[in-house]
Formats: C-alpha cells, sequence, structure tokens
C-alpha cells in the first residue's frame, strides 16, 4: 500500500483498491469513475468484466464481456477507507466519470491482462509470488482481525451466505480456542 501512494500509476491505484474494499478482480477492472461516490465515501459494485469463450459456427473464440456481478449480492456499496478517499478525491475532479479507473479511459483493461500486470509488480517488489485473489483474501482476514463482524465482513465481500465467509476466511488460532474454553468455564463458575 505504501508502494502504491508513492508510485501512482492508475494500474497500481487498482491494487490499492482491492486490498482497501476487498473487490474481485473483473469488478475492478470493470469499475468507473462514476462508481466512486467521494462525497459520500462509497464505491458502488455493480459491473464485473470476464473472458469468456463463444462457439460461433463451430469455431470457438474469446469476447470480453461486461455484465452485471456474478450474484445479487455481488452487487454492493463498500464504504471507503480515508487513506483511499485522500488518494481518489482530487481525481473525481479531473477525471472524465465515465472513464475506468485502472486505465482512465474509455476502454477498460481486461482481468487477464491485469492479473499479468499484478504478476510482474509483486515480482519487482520481490513480494512474494501471491494470486490476485490474494488481497481479497488479505482484505478478508484484516476486516476479521479487526473483530468486524461476520456478516458485514460477508456483505462487504458480496457473498450470497455467511457460511461462504466462515468457510474462507474464518479459521481460529489456538489463542483464540484457549480463550473460548476460559470464558466459558469463567461463566460455568
Amino acid at each position: 500500500m505504501n508502494y502504491v501512494q508513492e508510485h501512482f500509476t492508475f494500474r497500481n491505484l487498482g491494487v490499492y483498491i482491492c486490498l482497501s474494499a476487498g473487490m474481485r478482480i473483473g469488478e475492478v477492472c470493470a469499475l468507473t469513475w462514476e462508481d466512486i461516490d467521494t462525497d459520500n465515501g462509497i464505491i458502488s459494485v455493480n459491473r464485473t468484466i470476464q473472458r469468456i469463450y463463444v462457439i460461433e459456427d463451430g469455431t470457438r473464440r474469446t469476447e470480453l464481456i461486461l455484465d452485471t456481478p456474478k450474484t445479487k449480492n455481488s452487487i454492493r456499496e463498500i464504504p471507503i477507507s480515508k487513506d483511499l478517499l485522500r488518494i481518489l478525491k482530487p481525481f473525481k475532479k479531473i477525471v472524465n466519470p465515465t472513464f475506468f479507473v485502472l486505465t482512465n479511459d474509455a476502454k477498460p483493461t481486461e482481468p487477464r491482462t491485469y492479473r499479468s500486470y499484478y504478476k510482474n509488480l509483486m515480482k519487482e517488489l520481490k513480494m512474494p509470488e501471491l494470486k490476485f485473489h490474494g488481497l481479497r483474501h488479505s482484505f478478508a482476514t484484516r476486516c476479521i482481525e479487526s473483530n468486524c463482524d461476520y456478516k458485514t465482513v460477508s456483505v462487504l465481500l458480496g457473498h450470497s451466505n455467511i457460511s461462504t465467509t466462515l468457510n474462507l476466511y474464518v479459521h481460529p488460532n489456538m489463542e483464540q480456542k484457549k480463550k473460548a474454553i476460559e470464558q466459558m468455564f469463567k461463566a460455568l463458575r
């Protein structure tokens, strides 16, 4: 996050947004400036972009589609952190609202291209090889470690039910298990 603040590019901003908001790669690639409300401090997630296979007249090809997210719960509003808001506010005044955030252009970046960019950025920074989706996991883990309630984390991530969040991100450590046992016996006394 510090690197992005010191080495600003729109593509780097996408990494920062994912770490700050837990968005999926297709969601951040589809994000436009009009989806970012700096007055109210909210990112509206209502689109995703993906490359799909199409078979037409026996010929197989791929096509980039901009569509609604995979479930109705994926359409959501995410509060913007103060640090991210500080970065976004100056741009909101000068950018074309219909442009995509990662390119600051009318044409979006496709997820495969952005994933490749991210992978090269991680190599350049000598970071462990972490998949792009790891940014989302990092966001969720930090929320849970900060004692955010699980339902809120689930809603922020756009999960269709809380069990997805619990199964993917909630793994009690030994310290938490000991604390639970102590609390139970304290209540029994």
